[in-house]
């Protein structure tokens, strides 16, 4: 004597090859409520790659690996290699922040961005002054400030 109402219908519906009502609910895809997280996140990784290679580049001309004889370090105006090493070590620290997502690393990176910004506006002399440089500066400062608003719209206080 068997007791009917003790199956189990997941299971009866699994083995005649149907698909449990409970099991489609159950695994039903929510609405991803971090979009703009996940995108500043995202934005975050995308700086850190580009602060890692501007840092290389800071180090290969501090360590002479670019650039000709009459380029070299020792050979460059002390604002110049001053300038050089602090962007070689700072870069490389916001990186790791910034990959990491943390609020160090992004206060870090602003630095830099701020830091270069400053320079090529004010001591023309140590870069050559580029607007194009500003330009791009200010424009990645624009994009973090616009995700970072967005993302944290999107967490209630």
């Amino acid at each position: 004597m068997s007791d009917t109402s003790a199956r189990d219908p997941a299971r009866d519906n699994a083995r005649d090859g149907a698909i449990s009502i409970a099991a489609i609910s159950s695994e039903r895809i929510q609405p991803d409520d971090n979009v703009w997280t996940r995108r500043l996140v995202l934005f975050l990784r995308i700086m850190a790659v580009l602060a890692i290679l501007k840092g290389l580049y800071h180090w290969a001309q501090v360590t002479g690996f670019i650039g000709s004889e009459d380029e070299a370090f020792e050979n460059q105006p002390t604002a110049w290699q001053a300038a050089t090493v602090y962007f070689a070590v700072i870069e490389l620290v916001a990186a790791v922040g910034l990959w990491l997502a943390t609020p160090w690393g992004a206060v870090v990176w602003l630095t830099t961005v701020v830091s270069m910004a400053v320079i090529e506006l004010m001591f023309p002399a140590i870069y050559g002054g580029s607007l194009l440089v500003v330009a791009g500066e200010a424009l990645m400062l624009a994009a973090y400030l616009a995700l970072a608003w967005m993302a944290a719209r999107e967490r209630p206080p």
